[in-house]
C-alpha cells in the first residue's frame, strides 16, 4: 500500500521528438500531469530523468511546466539506477515505494524496474503513465515488469491510495486534479 511517508514519483524520459513518437501520447502525458499535480499537491518527492538530453532534446513542455523547480537527472544508461547522480538521490530520500511512470515501457523503464526491486524497492508501474513507441512493446514492458514483481496501477488509483478518505483535506484539491 502507498503511503505519503514512502512514496516517491520517478519519471522516466518524456523527452523531444521521442515523446511525440508514443503510443497513445495523449493520454501518456495527461496521466503524468495528473501524478506531478498530485506529488505536488500532498508535497511527495518526484525525481526525472532525461536520456542523453543534448541528443535526444529535453523533456517536453506540458511536463517540464509542472515540474518547474526540479532538475532533471541527465543519464546515458537506460537503466536509471545503474546513472550515480539518479541512485544518490534516489537513496537519499529514504523512500522505499517508487510510484513509476515515463518511456519507454520495454525498456528504460522495464530495465530501472528490474534494477530497483532487488535493491529494496516496491515498484508500482502506472500502467496509464507509460508507453512505447508501439502497443506490442509498450504491454511486454508492463507485463515483464509485472511479472518480476511490481504492483500495476493507475494514476487514479495513486492519487486516491495516497489520499485514502474523502474526509483529508487534500481531497478536493485531488479531485480536481483527476476529474
Amino acid at each position: 500500500m502507498l503511503s505519503r511517508t514512502d512514496a516517491v514519483l520517478i519519471i522516466i524520459d518524456i523527452q523531444g521528438n521521442l515523446a511525440q513518437a508514443m503510443y497513445e501520447k495523449e493520454n501518456l502525458f495527461a496521466n503524468n500531469v495528473k501524478l506531478i499535480q498530485g506529488f505536488k499537491t500532498f508535497n511527495l518527492p518526484i525525481i526525472f530523468t532525461e536520456q542523453i538530453p543534448q541528443k535526444l532534446g529535453q523533456t517536453i513542455p506540458v511536463i517540464s511546466q509542472e515540474l518547474n523547480g526540479i532538475a532533471p537527472i541527465a543519464k546515458e544508461t537506460f537503466s536509471c539506477w545503474d546513472d550515480r547522480n539518479f541512485n544518490e538521490q534516489l537513496e537519499g530520500l529514504s523512500r522505499r515505494h517508487v510510484v513509476l511512470a515515463g518511456i519507454e515501457s520495454h525498456i528504460c523503464v522495464y530495465q530501472t524496474a528490474l534494477d530497483l526491486m532487488p535493491n529494496g524497492y516496491t515498484v508500482h508501474l502506472v500502467t496509464d503513465a507509460v508507453s512505447s513507441r508501439t502497443p506490442e512493446n509498450r504491454e511486454v514492458g508492463i507485463a515483464a515488469i509485472k511479472s518480476a514483481g511490481a504492483h500495476l496501477t493507475s494514476t487514479e488509483m495513486v492519487l486516491f491510495e495516497l489520499l485514502r478518505t474523502a474526509a483529508d483535506p487534500k481531497f478536493k484539491d485531488i479531485f480536481k486534479i483527476v476529474k
